[in-house]
């Protein structure tokens, strides 16, 4: 099942989306629209081959074995994987009928993807981004504060598809003492490392959250089973505040506030008293 949003259907008017729509029906649209089909391929005319009709069929088998593996998905982390997908089987498609087109249209995909990599998420969020060791300061300073960190890189489709989600859940859930965090794993790999974090390009563990209290990792996803074998996990919405429990956790921290010093309060009166006799 395919879930689709309002907000979801806005971010599918950019350009990177529908450019990556266009690459991926390119094969199908030149070999059976006349008069690309006549122009391009003259010799086989507007129909698919054999060959072709194979390729197609087997990205089909891809796609549903994909979607059906890792079940409800939204929509554009979908068509994100089917363009993938499709593109490949475009790039087989188009060499099989002319090196030339493959070459053409493998440098066309490459230059989409330097020239509009997919969107960011720009959106209002209460996240706080983390830079080398500050993270462990900042788990340190006040263990009353728990945090949800999220470890991400800016290349993987996965942490740009639940960069949304993340900022979302900060604005909805954000407390004095429940807040949330963000630390680029390639800019920062040796912290990465440290929290068991494999940043690599070849990596199954982007994102990975990690909720810390008392200064302390408790529960993380994706984690590993009893084999040590990483158990997949989609971060959709609905799954990331049941993995965390984050609504309880967001009472639980919203009816145990963190209580001001009273030397604190003191130095405020003492500044607002300042303030006044100076007017």
């Amino acid at each position: 099942m395919v879930v689709i949003t309002v907000k979801e259907l806005k971010r599918l008017i950019h350009p990177h989306h529908i450019l990556n729509f266009v690459l991926a029906v390119s094969y199908l649209f030149t070999k059976l629209v006349s008069p690309f089909c006549t122009i391009l391929y003259p010799k086989s005319g507007c129909e698919l081959e054999f060959k072709e009709t194979e390729i197609l069929i087997f990205l089909a088998v891809i796609v549903l074995l994909r979607t059906k593996k890792r079940g409800a998905v939204q929509m554009i982390p979908y068509l994100t994987s089917l363009c993938m997908y499709a593109k490949l089987a475009n790039i087989a498609l188009f060499f099989y009928s002319d090196p030339r087109f493959g070459v053409v249209y493998a440098v066309l995909c490459l230059i989409h993807l330097l020239l509009l990599p997919e969107p960011t998420y720009e959106g209002p969020d209460n996240v706080i981004y983390f830079t080398g060791q500050n993270l462990e300061e900042e788990l340190k300073r006040d263990t009353r504060v728990t945090w949800l960190v999220t470890f991400y890189t800016v290349w993987n489709s996965n942490c740009v598809n639940f960069a949304p989600v993340f900022a979302e859940m900060s604005v909805k859930y954000g407390l004095d003492n429940l807040k949330f965090g963000k630390l680029d794993a390639t800019r920062y790999p040796e912290v990465a490392e440290k929290y068991h974090v494999n940043a690599s390009a070849f990596s199954k563990q982007l994102p990975t959250v990690i909720l810390f209290r008392n200064g302390k990792e408790v529960n993380r996803r994706p984690t590993v089973d009893s084999k040590c074998q990483l158990i997949k996990f989609f971060f959709s919405e609905e799954n990331f505040t049941a993995a965390f429990d984050l609504n309880n956790l967001y009472q639980e921290c919203k009816a145990n506030p963190i209580k001001k010093h009273k030397k604190d309060d003191a130095e405020r009166k003492e500044i607002a008293v300042d303030h006044i006799k100076a007017e």
